[in-house]
């Protein structure tokens, strides 16, 4: 305990003595546990992505608003319409220009979505449209019809996932992102930083912090000791050991899930009783108040409580390490190769001690008979393993991912992770594909009821993968800064909701 308390009082002076940056009262910085391998707009919805240039520098035409509990909020849209047979009229707001200097108007609408949905590439604000065709349709400058295949009754929330860009841009990812955002990338240096200042031509109100500087730390003690001295304004997250001032600390249940993502299509991974002695060899509440803080959940879906249709009714895979073993020796009388190779691939600096967390995955397997080891990737390695199309040769592979739902509604998870067609999926099931299908163009009690049945046949029949844990965040923030994190803090943190004391 000594060598650790002098370790942190050097690592304290240390962080003192490095170079402040030049700061007006209302600049700041913000310190990430991830670099930022692009800073293009319609990857926003990745986090490391998202947390920068999310409503800051690019804006979506609806928000859904997760701090004041208004819902869904007009954005670039002023408002919307559903004119039938799934057709949705967006009005759009007027007198709004890019950061290059031109006009917003319907025409950079109708480019962005099909730049998102290109086959030149690959954007990840695509994966939640499922299977919905969409079609638009220029009424004029400032009006646009958008007509859904199949219905889809929650387009306007769907509409708070893609960022808008000018007509002009091109299909292939952007260094230097033009959006319609209250900020300007002013500067990204790769593995150094990135700075954003306020525009002055901001079509909205002004936002009260006038640039924002961010620099990258894989080091929790570090990014919360640089808010103590002062080097740091916020530290988005850091861990519960770090979390001990009531004064700057927050701690919060966020929207992100932990889970092993498995692909059904390589050995042994296709037998449904390999899938169970994979959830039965590991002990969840050994995480909690560990590894892992006091507060985290287990999972029973791939999404937290506060989405629709969540179902009470789940209950987590119990520890049941003997009776791993039974399914796996039951298996391997059966011809299949239960000891074939398995990689177990997580991405540096996910969560907070997410190393300590795949070791401890990979030791329980183990000992229970898999025969896995852990492979830790930085987030661009990381995204070849997790997406279509996953590469050829590869052997059997546990992607340990954390998923963020903060949008209240399964859409934005279930086609994705589960069907057949879905990017980040490894599993092809036809009963699946069709209740997804069926809950995704329901409306009202219907929707929920249909996604609560997609949830328990996920997790109790196919047992699609191995859900770990609903995550607790925890923040530091700067005490001259008037700001608390929200559920969505870990994957978008919007400037213009900073305030100063």
């Amino acid at each position: 305990m000594k060598l650790r308390h002098a370790l942190f009082g050097a690592l304290l002076a240390a962080t003192a003595m490095g170079p402040a940056y030049g700061q007006t009262n209302t600049d700041i910085t913000i310190v990430l546990s991830e670099e930022l391998d692009l800073v293009e707009p319609c990857m926003a919805t990745r986090s490391n992505i998202g947390r920068v240039i999310m409503q800051n520098v690019s804006e979506t035409l609806t928000q859904l608003d997760v701090r004041g509990g208004k819902g869904l909020m007009p954005r670039l849209a002023e408002s919307w319409e559903d004119r039938g047979d799934g057709t949705w009229r967006f009005n759009l707001r007027q007198g709004v220009t890019f950061s290059d200097g031109s006009s917003f108007d319907a025409n950079d609408v109708k480019h962005s979505f099909d730049r998102v949905f290109s086959d030149q590439i690959t954007c990840e604000s695509a994966r939640y449209f499922a299977d919905t065709d969409l079609t638009f349709t220029v009424v004029d400058d400032h009006t646009i019809d958008v007509k859904a295949e199949p219905a889809q009754p929650i387009l306007p929330l769907l509409m708070t996932l893609v960022t808008i860009v000018p007509s002009e841009t091109p299909m292939e990812f952007v260094r230097e992102p033009v959006g319609t955002g209250p900020y300007v990338l002013s500067e990204w240096v790769a593995g150094q930083h990135i700075l954003l200042k306020r525009r002055d031509d901001y079509w909205g109100e002004q936002p009260q912090v006038t640039s924002a500087r961010y620099v990258f730390r894989s080091d929790p003690a570090v990014r919360a000791a640089m808010v103590e001295t002062g080097e740091a304004d916020i530290a988005p997250q850091i861990t519960e050991v770090e979390a001990t001032n009531p004064a700057t600390d927050f701690t919060y249940p966020n929207s992100e899930t932990v889970y092993l993502r498995i692909d059904q299509t390589i050995e042994p991974m296709g037998d449904r009783r390999v899938r169970l002695a994979l959830n039965k060899a590991i002990d969840r509440e050994a995480f909690i108040g560990t590894i892992l803080a006091e507060g985290t959940e287990l999972a029973t879906a791939i999404v937290p409580p506060t989405t629709l249709g969540w179902n009470p009714n789940l209950k987590p895979h119990a520890y049941d390490p003997e009776g791993a073993k039974a399914l796996l020796e039951e298996a391997k009388a059966d011809g299949v190769n239960v000891e074939a190779p398995i990689e177990v691939i997580a991405r540096t600096e996910n969560f907070p001690h997410v190393t300590e967390v795949g070791e401890a995955l990979v030791q329980m397997l183990n000992e229970v008979g898999f025969n896995a080891k852990l492979r830790m990737v930085e987030v661009a390695e990381h995204e070849q393993f997790y997406s279509k199309p996953y590469p050829e040769g590869r052997p059997a592979q546990l992607i340990v991912a954390q998923h963020d739902n903060s949008r209240g509604d399964p859409v934005f998870s279930m086609y994705f992770k589960y069907h057949s067609q879905g990017t980040q999926s490894g599993v092809s099931d036809p009963k699946v594909d069709q209740m997804i299908e069926e809950a995704t163009a329901a409306t009202g009690d219907k929707r929920a009821e249909l996604w609560s049945q997609v949830m328990a046949y996920v997790h109790d029949e196919v047992v699609a993968d191995v859900l770990l844990f609903h995550m607790v965040g925890h923040s530091r923030v700067s005490e001259r800064l008037d700001f608390r994190p929200t559920i969505a803090t870990n994957s978008q943190l919007p400037l213009a909701e900073i305030g100063f004391k």
